[in-house]
């Protein structure tokens, strides 16, 4: 243990012998306020930052149908693609910085963060090719060639973003395992406010169209690294930073190794809805199809950062907990966040069923876009429902350390299940989108049981010594410097 280190705040969990539903109740409730502190300004960081993609991706639909299409087709598939594997690879921090921070080992976040950095922005340049040859890629997946060209183009100018992924995902979770939210809340609205109002300027005003989305999108994304980083130097992160340090390319390997298993689970993941937008430009005039999934897939986003917050304290709860040896907390605070997002899950699912001839309009001008939009909505409710429990069963894999496992199972449930069972309901029995996204939603039902199944059966007393043996593979050399 690193004396010196602020200890975190940990909930105590009692064990009352079974009896009292009052002492649930509260325990319930103590819980529950620590999720939310965790969750609330996680929540709200997650959606400003997904919300500007999504507005330029709004603001471009304005313009026209092809521009959407362009931007949509970019921003979920060739961005989101690349997004996938650098927060996938980015979260093996919140396994080692959540359980070192747990075990009061405060010094080695740091260092942690660096090597993620190294690994990361490695991983940027032989993404590269991914933004280069951007039509080709789109075209043997299938998208028309109208399509695969505007998006090829708009992918070219958005390298830039790519290169503030590595280097912002390693920072949110350094900041994240020490709770220090509130901080990238305000950078993230902040960078949001002046976004918002550039986009306007610069599509709109001064006619700049996709160049000026591209521009404004970079520039925004780069000025939340930024930001950031300065906000780190400047408080020193209460011992957290400690400078820039050769140790950051030491046992490289097995941090490699965790960080591989990490951006595997969550791009399998972070793919598979990205997947029905590729898959629809299969279709019979794919723009119409391509541009409906696209607004669904926008409005889930949003929907998904609820879950991704949640997914993110849950995640240092049960990192923390497990690298303190707290066991039975950890488990009890799996319960709560589980029972929270499921009924927030709820009220998302009849949300999105009373606007559905609302909401395609805020996207689109188009009619035929608008018509396709709603009649998907259906499934839109339905994912958003699910959004409410999967991503949460991911965040305790992260926090546990089991990404090896889930990536097996999301294989397995995603790409043998509910892709196939897509691709035959929505070509072989000619439900088109519809059935593309049904049999797909087919897929996350399966993991998400799955995932209950193995959360429940898991001996956490055994998960708390591992997290501890952990700690000490990947810390005591830093520790003692």
């Amino acid at each position: 243990m690193d004396g010196g280190a602020e200890q975190p705040l940990l909930v105590k969990v009692h064990d009352d012998g079974g009896g009292g539903g009052g002492s649930f109740v509260k325990e319930f409730g103590a819980e529950s306020k620590t999720l939310w502190k965790l969750s609330g300004p996680a929540i709200f960081t997650y959606i400003c930052q997904y919300s500007l993609g999504a507005l330029t991706q709004t603001f471009s639909g304005q313009v026209g149908e092809l521009e959407l299409a362009a931007v949509s087709v970019e921003n979920s598939v060739i961005a989101g693609l690349v997004f996938g594997a650098m927060l996938g690879m980015g979260s093996a921090l919140e396994t080692l910085c959540g359980q070192a921070y747990g075990a009061g080992q405060i010094r080695m976040l740091g260092v942690y963060m660096q090597r993620s950095w190294v690994i990361l922005l490695v991983t940027s340049i032989f993404l590269l090719p991914i933004y280069l040859f951007a039509p080709p890629i789109l075209k043997f997946f299938g998208e028309s060639d109208e399509i695969s060209r505007a998006a090829g183009k708009f992918a070219i100018w958005m390298i830039p973003q790519m290169f503030a992924y590595a280097v912002n995902f390693p920072i949110q979770k350094f900041l994240q395992s020490q709770r220090k939210l509130m901080a990238m809340a305000w950078i993230s609205l902040a960078v949001l406010v002046l976004h918002i109002f550039f986009s306007w300027l610069l599509i709109f005003e001064l006619g700049w169209g996709l160049v000026g989305a591209a521009v404004t999108l970079n520039t925004s994304w780069w000025l939340i690294v930024i930001l950031q980083l300065i906000y780190i130097f400047v408080t020193k992160s209460d011992g957290a930073w400690s400078g820039f340090s050769w140790l950051a390319f030491h046992d490289l390997f097995g941090f490699i190794k965790l960080s591989l298993a990490s951006a595997v689970m969550l791009c399998l993941e972070f793919w598979y809805l990205m997947v029905i937008i590729v898959i629809a430009g299969h279709l019979d005039n794919p723009v119409i199809p391509v541009d409906a999934i696209s607004i669904c897939m926008n409005i889930n986003g949003w929907d998904a950062m609820i879950s991704i917050g949640f997914n993110a304290a849950i995640s240092v709860r049960v990192s923390n907990e497990l690298g303190a040896g707290n066991a039975r907390a950890a488990k009890f605070s799996v319960l709560v966040v589980s029972i929270t997002t499921v009924a927030i899950g709820v009220v998302c699912m009849v949300l999105v069923l009373a606007t559905k001839d609302i909401f395609p309009y805020l996207f689109t001008n188009s009619e035929a876009v608008a018509k396709e939009t709603t009649r998907l909505s259906i499934l839109l409710a339905l994912t958003v429902l699910l959004n409410g429990l999967q991503p949460v069963l991911s965040g305790v894999a992260v926090g546990a350390g089991w990404q090896s496992i889930v990536a097996y199972v999301n294989i397995g449930c995603y790409y043998i299940v509910g892709l196939p069972l897509g691709l035959l309901l929505g070509f072989v029995f000619d439900f088109g989108a519809m059935g593309i996204w049904g049999g797909m939603i087919g897929g996350i039902c399966l993991q998400t049981l799955i995932l209950i199944i193995i959360v429940m059966s898991r001996n956490w007393d055994k998960e708390a010594s591992e997290a501890e043996s952990r700690v000490k593979k990947w810390g005591g050399a830093i520790a003692s410097h």
